[in-house]
């Protein structure tokens, strides 16, 4: 399979794209040599390979969602550079 100079305008087209002459060729020749090292992978015997859905096994790496006591809002509210008793300060946002 190869790409011709009409498909690459076909889809600079659907893709809004302009190009000049030398690009699409450029274009051309580039998905061309894509498409030839892909034909590479035609060559492999994968009847023995299993498919899959992920090439590495991945685990969930999550800890567990164990309930924990908050800090005192004391001890939170000493930072802030703005508070107001029991609560943080900040811009307002929303006009």
């Amino acid at each position: 399979m190869s790409v011709t100079i009409k498909e690459v305008e076909h889809v600079a087209n659907l893709a809004r794209l302009e190009f000049t002459d030398d690009e699409k060729e450029t274009f051309t020749h580039q998905l061309n040599d894509i498409l030839s090292y892909m034909e590479k992978l035609n060559e492999l015997d994968t009847s023995n390979v299993e498919p899959l859905s992920h090439v590495i096994e991945l685990q969930n790496v999550f800890r567990d969602d164990t309930v924990k006591q908050s800090p005192p809002r004391d001890e939170m509210l000493k930072n802030a550079p703005s508070k107001n008793e029991k609560f943080f300060k900040v811009p307002k946002v929303i006009k």
